[in-house]
């Protein structure tokens, strides 16, 4: 069988840049295959992808050296419009997919641009809707849809021009759990059923392998480090080496001194033979203490009886109530529309409640405004793009520090009528916005435009920005989405370090599940605008009913403690996470 790409001392260097992105490739992706590529940001994962679809050189020109054929032809000769016809992107930020005012528009925009007759467009369009499983949503607009919802459509988008090979960019990133497996499986059915070659690129390896892939390609500084079948990956300590976060379950195995063997089929929690380890599970769990970290009972926030409505009779927010203390790094769970960030824009002051009332340190803040709310609660927003206003990044981070004044200094800006002497001291906004950059691992793109980033850094810079104007209580809406395991350790470093010794209060709204068992010691769960639990996030991930109730998935740790029989699973999952918090 010939392959359908192939990458043969294949190397590539941007315009702009003095080194290749990718070194000396060699790589065969055959018809039908699902291949997983994992690596850290700044790996060469993306440029890979932009080559195979056509951005490069197309989009993103650059000089190249070696061999790539796409479906045995040179990309090109193709052209763009002709790979187009072969290859179907779904990208990360779906937003930036849409053309359409509707979703049917939308998946048929690629037939009207071929002028198909109409009765035949309506055929393929809902053919396509139901094999993605959009069919009730085609009258929709896209921005009517869930994170979810919006992912199906693009891949409908892509996949009504009958295309050989999908690629998914990130396809995980801002679903919630349990929607996240749908996705995963609704790619491994349409591999099966259509004979599409599935290329995945992705940071959440163990949410990925929820269905089998054929192969796992690891990329490191722009070279193959590892093209592998899963089981024979995951028995060695490639990812690890290259920072990569392995599956939970492996994790905590070799905690306990386990040797990973690929014969007992690591690559699923819900396959493997943990026969041969049990022994060695029971006794590191039997001799490692869980260390719990005090909390100080003295309330920050307040929310009371909330209720809100975007349309009459339709509630968002139902009756929810719940304390933050102060220095508490708390994490708010649940399905994609549960009503999570709608929640943070009622307490940042974007929305108004119906009832219901907002305290901060024991004052009602609904007479604050937006701005003097900002200054004590700074939110970090999913959508980088819809936060960034300005072209540099640097000038991005700065532009809080520029205009900060407190009621009383505009007070004095009225009698003086002054803006300079009032601003932060531009030595001071210097050294603030280089540290921060620091931290969030954006200082040697200090002087870059922010158009040049990928969505990853994006969502970087602008937690960049909140974080250098010092805020009493953070929240942040989904923070590691897009981002690699590096990174995700830098950036949620940072914040304990600041939660821990600033006393900054710390509200993540997030999908990820690895970050609210390592980060946070207290969790909300929301589900259909009521507050289902509030508890810990060992207790919440064990339990069954929850954790399907919300969208949520129970940790592959509750299932191994299970196999390993271990007489509390929960206790299991506190003493991993008490473990790691000592060894990272």
């Amino acid at each position: 069988m010939e392959p359908i790409i192939e990458f043969e001392k294949f190397t590539f260097k941007y315009r702009s840049q003095v080194n290749p992105t990718l070194f000396d490739i060699d790589l065969k992706i055959y018809p039908g295959e699902k291949v997983l590529i994992v690596g850290p940001s700044g790996s060469g994962k993306s440029t890979l992808a932009d080559c195979i679809n056509g951005l490069i050189p197309f989009s993103y020109p650059g000089e190249s050296t070696g061999t790539l054929k796409i479906g045995g032809k040179d990309p090109k000769k193709l052209g763009i419009f002709g790979l187009s016809k072969m290859v179907g992107t779904v990208l990360q930020d779906t937003d930036g997919q849409f053309i359409g005012l509707t979703v049917a528009e939308d998946i048929a925009f690629v037939l009207e641009n071929d002028r198909m007759e109409q009765q035949e467009m309506f055929r393929r369009v809902n053919e396509v809707a139901d094999t993605v499983e959009v069919r009730p949503l085609l009258s929709h607009a896209p921005s009517e849809l869930s994170g979810g919802q919006k992912q199906r459509v693009s891949m409908a988008g892509v996949m009504i021009d009958d295309v050989d090979i999908l690629l998914f960019d990130e396809p995980l990133a801002n679903l919630d759990p349990a929607t996240g497996k749908k996705a995963i499986g609704l790619i491994d059915r349409i591999q099966k059923e259509k004979n599409k070659t599935i290329l995945i690129i992705e940071h959440r390896l163990e949410d990925a392998l929820y269905k089998d892939v054929d192969r796992i390609v690891v990329i490191g500084d722009g070279r193959i480090v590892a093209d592998m079948k899963p089981d024979a990956l995951l028995s060695g300590d490639t990812l690890k080496e290259q920072g990569i976060r392995e599956p939970l379950y492996i994790t905590a195995l070799k905690h306990a001194g386990c040797a990973i063997k690929k014969e007992y089929r690591p690559s699923h929690v819900e396959t493997m033979d943990f026969e041969p380890y049990k022994t060695q599970v029971k006794e590191w769990f039997e001799t490692t203490e869980t260390k719990k970290r005090a909390a100080e009972e003295k309330p920050v926030l307040k929310v009371d009886h909330l209720n809100f409505s975007y349309q009459p009779g339709k509630p968002i927010l139902s009756d929810v109530s719940f304390t933050v203390n102060k220095g508490e790094m708390l994490s708010i769970v649940g399905k994609n529309g549960a009503g999570k960030t709608t929640l943070s824009g009622l307490i940042c002051g974007f929305l108004t409640p119906e009832s219901g009332s907002i305290e901060l340190n024991g004052e009602d803040i609904s007479p604050l405004s937006i701005k003097e709310r900002g200054e004590k609660i700074g939110i970090v927003m999913q959508n980088p793009n819809q936060m960034i206003s300005k072209p540099m990044i640097f000038d991005e981070v700065a532009l809080g520090l520029a205009v900060e004044l407190t009621l009383e200094k505009k007070l004095r800006l009225f009698l003086t009528m002054s803006l300079r002497a009032y601003r932060v001291p531009e030595d001071e906004i210097k050294e603030r916005v280089h540290e921060t950059l620091k931290i969030c691992g954006l200082y040697p793109f200090r002087n870059w435009p922010v158009s040049a980033l990928s969505f990853g850094q994006k969502k970087r810079v602008t937690i960049a920005s909140i974080l250098v104007m010092k805020p009493e209580i953070l929240i942040l809406d989904e923070p590691t989405a897009g981002q690699d395991y590096r990174h995700y350790t830098e950036i949620m470093e940072f914040l304990k370090r600041i939660n821990e010794e600033q006393g900054t209060t710390i509200i993540m709204i997030t999908h990820d599940m690895h970050l609210m068992l390592e980060y946070t010691v207290r969790a909300l769960v929301v589900a259909d605008g009521k507050l289902l639990s509030d508890d810990t996030p060992a207790n919440i991930l064990t339990d069954e009913e929850l954790t399907e109730k919300a969208y949520l998935k129970q940790t592959s740790l509750y299932e191994m403690a299970v196999k390993c029989g271990i007489s509390s699973p929960s206790q299991f999952v506190e003493r991993f996470i008490s473990y790691e918090r000592t060894v990272r």
